[in-house]
């Protein structure tokens, strides 16, 4: 039996839990349980697995607490929260666009929040201590917004959205670069490194900051999965059974948005994870949002969470930005689907 149904007797809820995908997505949870262990182990002091273990459960060596506490774990979660939602937020993309290519860093949303936060690193440095993860937010949305209402023609076809999505990014890939240019040389270093994505600063201030919007965002998603489902099926049929399409597109836009664009605030573009992880998923699960988006979430992850590991102790004592081995394992990846969707269409 693949499917078992979970019903409340005191409240009206029923859930249909698909048994494939839940065995999925417990081994994608102990993957990234074990991702997690080895991280908060290695570094410039070595701790072993075992240690770590009871460190974490708060019945470790205290000098073993204070390194993974203080300075491995809030980098940690961050980048298990960052890679959760960039992979819902991409897999949003992907089914509201019908569009296997979509992606936030592929239709400009990351491209707007780039602009706003490197204007303030490179010429306005004092202000961006501050006011960089709410600048990098509002720069996002307002792209966002500027897509939606270019595209808008008696409502919004998901074509529409992904060719003035693709300009959008283009233009302000070429206004970043031409603000590095006009900058002064100390600010751009500091910038290069936001622009490439790492999780490098993160503290326990910056996921306490960032974790009410996941939760609330990966929340939201879960709840609008089904809507994503109807929309599969194309604006007509849709329509015919119900569904308000351009209402129920806008609000999962939104929540697209909102998870790309905070963490672009808080962390730089991180290339190719919302592109990456929901293929990935939907290789594992199959197309129904539902069961997608929770093994989605959790490949983006696997696939932060593990690029920051290397990033950190392939090349010590330098520490990389987790941004570069995203893209250096993405872009192959696009490359390799071009090629299928080529052979397909």
């Amino acid at each position: 039996m693949k499917n078992f149904t979970i019903r409340s007797r005191k409240f009206p809820l029923s859930n249909q839990i698909h048994l494939p995908s839940l065995i999925v997505f417990l081994i994608l949870a102990l993957l990234c349980g074990a991702v997690m262990i080895i991280s908060v182990g290695l570094g410039e002091m070595n701790i072993s697995p075992l240690d770590a273990t009871r460190a974490l459960f708060g019945i470790g060596n205290p000098s073993d607490e204070v390194i993974i506490y203080t300075l491995r774990l809030p980098r940690l979660l961050m980048a298990l929260l960052v890679g959760a939602s960039l992979a819902v937020s991409g897999a949003i993309l992907q089914g509201v666009m019908r569009n296997p290519l979509s992606s936030p860093d592929v239709i400009g949303i990351t491209g707007g929040a780039s602009v706003v936060a490197v204007f303030l690193l490179t010429f306005l440095t004092d202000l961006a201590t501050y006011w960089l993860p709410l600048a990098s937010f509002v720069g996002g949305s307002l792209t966002a917004l500027f897509i939606y209402s270019l595209a808008w023609k008696q409502g919004v076809s998901p074509l529409r959205i992904v060719l003035i999505g693709i300009g959008i990014n283009a233009a302000a890939n070429g206004l970043t670069t031409l603000l590095l240019i006009l900058s002064p040389m100390y600010a751009v270093n500091q910038a290069m490194v936001w622009l490439t994505g790492s999780v490098y600063s993160s503290s326990w201030k910056t996921v306490t900051t960032f974790f009410p919007w996941a939760l609330v965002l990966l929340s939201l998603s879960f709840v609008i999965s089904r809507h994503l489902n109807a929309q599969q099926m194309g604006d007509e049929v849709a329509t015919g059974i119900g569904h308000q399409v351009q209402r129920h597109r806008l609000i999962a836009v939104l929540v697209s948005v909102g998870l790309a664009s905070s963490v672009v605030a808080f962390t730089g573009p991180i290339a190719f994870v919302g592109l990456m992880a929901p293929h990935i998923a939907r290789m594992l699960t199959g197309p129904s949002y539902g069961r997608m988006l929770p093994i989605a979430a959790l490949v983006g992850s696997f696939l932060v969470m593990s690029a920051d590991l290397i990033a950190r102790t392939a090349f010590s004592p330098l520490d990389l930005p987790a941004g570069l081995f995203t893209a250096a394992l993405g872009a192959p990846f696009l490359i390799i689907l071009l090629h299928r969707s080529g052979q397909k269409f």
